[in-house]
C-alpha cells in the first residue's frame, strides 16, 4: 500500500473514531433525561452559563452523550456582541468550556 494510501486510511478511521465517541440527543431523549432527573433542568443550566455572561442571549444550545457523559452545549452572545462557546456537564451543571467563538 502506497503511503499516501495509508496516511488517507488513517485519517478516515481517526475520524469515524470520534464521531463515535459523541452523539447528539433529540428533544424526546433530552426531556426523558431532565424528567428522570438524570441531568438538571435547561433552565438551571441555561441560568449557569448566562451567569458566565451576563446580558447575554443564547442563541443555541445541543445536547450531547460524550463517552457516557452528558454535555449541555451553548452559543452565546455577550451584551458586547461578542460570541461565546460554552459546554456544562448536564449532571451537575459544572463549566467545562467557556471560550470566544473562532
Amino acid at each position: 500500500m502506497k503511503t499516501t494510501h495509508k496516511y488517507l486510511l488513517i485519517a478516515g478511521l481517526i475520524t469515524l473514531a470520534g464521531s463515535a465517541q459523541a452523539r447528539d440527543l433529540g428533544p424526546d431523549e433530552a426531556l426523558k433525561l431532565r424528567d428522570s432527573g438524570t441531568i438538571q433542568s435547561f433552565e438551571k443550566l441555561n441560568e449557569l452559563a448566562l451567569a458566565q455572561h451576563p446580558g447575554g442571549v443564547i442563541r443555541d444550545t445541543e445536547l450531547e452523550n460524550a463517552l457516557g457523559r452528558y454535555i449541555y452545549q451553548l452559543e452565546v452572545v455577550d451584551a458586547q456582541g461578542i460570541e461565546w462557546d460554552l459546554e456544562l456537564d448536564a449532571t451537575n451543571g459544572q463549566i467545562l468550556k467557556n471560550h470566544q467563538d473562532d
